[in-house]
């Protein structure tokens, strides 16, 4: 497997991203650089408190191999046309290296913090990619923009707005997914879907390859060329002392999940319904202190990873091996003795 890791290393919990931490984007550049030099093939970043194109444009600037993406960017709240520019740049400043990670976001958001109509995401999702790669073959083989779809309407591109052919025009595309209809369109028309942490080896086995495949169908598409990318929920530390605390926080990001309707399915595939429901009344209570007595061990053990740092890369392998392709992982760097723990880690993973 490919590794990646999520940002820099000093902004990282042991698998999990503390999400209140932001960026520090005057040292951003050096930590890339420092995720190259511990052997990742990629560094990916979230669209949360920062622009995920800028931040990847100011760590191409130290780096020279490290894979760079977005981890998701969000598709709808931006025209095709702004997201085939962004890409586009972050193309050329990488020399190639750029991965394009798109994310359709959850109705509220695209409702209350962008301002927009909701639409059904998945065939949404699907029109925005065709309508991304309609604009690149625009600029890059200089064919009229044409392209009409359900949501987008594209037929205007004037020498001042048109950048012109790059080096590498090939910019993969991947899908943030978790159900089936998504995965479908990922199949479809995507290079690549990201895989939503909760997802257990059942749930990639058993409904989300399968809808992959579907989907890939509908254009005579080769299923395995599709590229699946996990962010696996894990719970690692270098003791076991350690790793009780980490996985107190595991649990109960478990139960976050389990308590949000939208990744319901990933727990009903294993016969929780009736815990996911439960999950929803306390959320909805505002009861979140009780959320976590609802994740038992083996509900932990089935959607994270747990493990001491010696074992974790077998534990990754075995679960994940044989389902993906990509997997993001990472520990806290602070000294040159973690740096060494962290590369023989993903020289593990990598065999």
């Amino acid at each position: 497997m490919k590794t990646e890791t999520l940002l820099p290393l000093g902004k990282l919990d042991p698998g999990l991203r503390e999400p209140d931490t932001p960026l520090d984007l005057s040292t951003l550049a050096d930590a890339a650089a420092q995720v190259e030099e511990i052997g990742y093939d990629a560094m990916v970043v979230e669209e949360t408190k920062d622009d995920p194109y800028q931040v990847l444009a100011v760590a191409s600037t130290k780096t020279n191999t490290l894979g760079l993406g977005t981890s998701v960017a969000m598709a709808f709240p931006r025209s095709p046309t702004i997201t085939a520019m962004s890409a586009w740049t972050t193309q050329k400043l990488s020399n190639g290296r750029f991965v394009l990670g798109l994310g359709s976001q959850v109705r509220g958001h695209v409702r209350r913090r962008f301002g927009m109509e909701w639409h059904p995401p998945a065939p949404w999702m699907r029109d925005y990619v065709l309508a991304v790669r309609a604009v690149w073959r625009c600029w890059q083989q200089h064919e009229p923009l044409d392209y009409e779809g359900e949501h987008y309407r594209l037929n205007l591109m004037v020498p001042l707005f048109d950048p012109g052919p790059i080096e590498h025009p090939d910019i993969p595309i991947q899908i943030a997914a978790i159900n089936p209809n998504m995965c479908a369109v990922a199949g479809e028309v995507a290079d690549g879907a990201r895989l939503h942490p909760v997802c257990s080896p059942k749930y990639i086995e058993q409904i989300m390859k399968p809808a992959i495949a579907k989907g890939a169908a509908r254009t005579n598409r080769d299923p395995t060329s599709i590229e699946l990318c996990m962010k696996p929920l894990i719970a690692t530390a270098p003791n076991r002392t350690e790793l009780e605390r980490v996985v107190r926080t595991v649990r109960a990001r478990v139960a976050f999940y389990l308590s949000t309707p939208a990744y319901r399915p990933a727990f009903e595939v294993h016969g929780w319904t009736d815990l996911a429901e439960q999950a929803t009344e306390l959320s909805r209570a505002q009861r979140w202190e009780d959320l976590p007595d609802l994740v038992d061990d083996e509900m932990l053990n089935t959607i994270a990873t747990v493990g001491t740092h010696d074992v974790i890369a077998d534990q990754m392998s075995q679960r994940y091996g044989d389902l993906v392709q990509r997997i993001e992982f990472s520990i806290p760097v602070h000294n040159p003795d973690d740096a060494a723990v962290l590369s023989a880690i993903l020289d593990q993973l990598g065999d």
